[in-house]
């Protein structure tokens, strides 16, 4: 039996500028991760134009030349990367590749509104930057209702301007006639539609601080369980957070070999469980060029950074890009004031280097350039072994020493002792247990105080 044919994908062009001053390697990284964002939206990249410019074009951001190229190109419907000759003119199209329309242009930077409809007038597809390509992904893979609103924020935001460029081009022609006798300035819809969206944002700006509030709740409650040390997973999108993080805690989070596949903080507990006990959550993944708009509106989901004891800077070891990725990370994390939250470089993906003696020297050129960093692989368990080991130090060190006295009478707080402190040694007499045991600072006077209460109370 005959497997049914695979659906088609959407089909799109990427076109990009290299401005001066940014390297080869630099741009190719970009296009590539624009072709990864193409496929998380689920288009089919089918070819690229690009040019290197001083600057974009004002009217369409690139070249009219090049531009005419893009027109022939999807004239001739070739569907595949387009081949030139020696004079950098187009080849005539192979009979045998010619394939269904390209439908989208995808911009590999942020362009205005005007340079977008001129784009999308002169080669009749239509043109979605690289903000509108990321907006697009995390509007259709945000799963709670918290993300959702973030999202609607960042498109409306992104929105406004466009609105406000459209109702100049509307002119005199687009004002609707109000007042007494139809006189008056009046407005035009497009100038109702941004009031309209202003509103909006305004509104769902009140459900996130009413979230916000929810959430201060929450981290106080948190913070209140004294036992409890937090660990923030950080890093480029695709960096194999989402791998990681179920590796350490043994639990199902969603992993994807994709773009932006997390989306909402997880918070999990380590395991096997430690003294303290350790919370681990993992955070929207970093990406060049995110939009500021998502930036803010994710600030909420960031905020685990911000909020925990410990950062783990997840970095793909295995990409040749990956120093600028790590650059991206460190930037957002001081955008948000998590830059002095005690940090662990992790770089994940050894494994994908192609040999034995490949991993080795990127793993001993990792440790010379980046001292106190850890070079693994999340599928190797010994590997996540060492990790949760280092973690579980990093909290240790703050514990104390100190004996808790508990009377027979209160020995409902045994369980609590034994989940809470690593007890060293357990004596017992005619009057109750003592216990030599090591816990954080706010434990040992926690337990101490619930101690001293139950004796007195007897």
């Amino acid at each position: 039996m005959l497997n049914p044919e695979k659906p088609r994908l959407p089909h799109a062009l990427i076109v990009a500028v290299q401005l001066d001053g940014v390297s080869d390697t630099e741009f190719n990284s970009s296009l590539g991760e624009l072709a990864e964002l193409a496929k998380t939206l689920g288009l089919e990249v089918v070819g690229q134009f690009t040019q290197k410019r001083a600057s974009f074009d004002s009217t369409a951001y690139i070249g009219v030349g090049k531009r005419e190229e893009i027109r022939n190109f999807l004239e001739g419907q070739q569907g595949i990367q387009p081949k030139k000759d020696a004079s950098d003119r187009l080849l005539p199209a192979d009979p045998h590749a010619l394939n269904d329309a390209v439908e989208f242009i995808l911009v590999d930077h942020e362009i205005s509104p005007s340079q977008a409809l001129n784009l999308e007038n002169e080669v009749g597809c239509t043109v979605m930057d690289r903000t509108v390509v990321i907006l697009e992904i995390f509007h259709r893979n945000a799963s709670s209702h918290a993300a959702r609103i973030q999202v609607e924020i960042a498109r409306l935001t992104y929105m406004a301007p466009r609105l406000r460029e459209a109702a100049k081009r509307e002119g005199p022609s687009g004002r609707q006639r109000s007042g007494t006798g139809g006189r008056g300035s009046g407005q035009s819809r497009s100038e109702m539609d941004s009031r309209k969206v202003r509103d909006r944002i305004a509104e769902l700006q009140k459900e996130i601080d009413a979230m916000e509030a929810g959430r201060e709740t929450q981290r106080a409650q948190r913070q209140g369980q004294t036992a409890l040390a937090q660990v923030a997973l950080v890093g480029y999108t695709n960096a194999g957070k989402s791998t990681l993080m179920r590796a350490l805690t043994g639990k199902d989070v969603l992993v994807a070999n994709k773009l932006f596949a997390t989306l909402d903080t997880k918070v999990r507990t380590l395991y096997p469980e430690s003294v303290p006990k350790v919370l681990v959550s993992d955070t929207v993944g970093f990406i060049k060029n995110l939009p500021h708009g998502l930036v803010n509106s994710f600030k909420s989901t960031l905020d685990e950074a911000l909020n925990a004891s410990l950062l783990l800077h997840v970095i793909d070891a295995g990409d040749p890009g990956f120093e600028a990725q790590l650059e991206v990370t460190d930037k957002v994390l001081a955008e948000i004031g998590a830059d002095t939250v005690p940090r662990i470089r992790v770089f994940n993906k050894i494994d994908y280097l192609a040999d034995a003696a490949a991993q080795a020297e990127r793993t001993a050129a990792l440790h010379t350039n980046y001292p106190g960093c850890i070079v693994l692989s999340a599928q190797r368990e010994d590997d996540i072994k060492n990790l949760h080991q280092t973690i579980v130090q990093f909290f240790q060190k703050d514990l104390i020493e100190s004996e808790i006295f508990l009377p027979w009478s209160a020995q409902e707080l045994r369980g609590e002792i034994f989940a809470s402190c690593d007890v060293i040694e357990e004596r017992a007499d005619a009057t109750g247990a003592f216990f030599r045991l090591r816990a954080t600072p706010g434990m040992v006077a926690k337990l101490s105080k619930l101690a001293s209460d139950a004796r007195y109370a007897h």
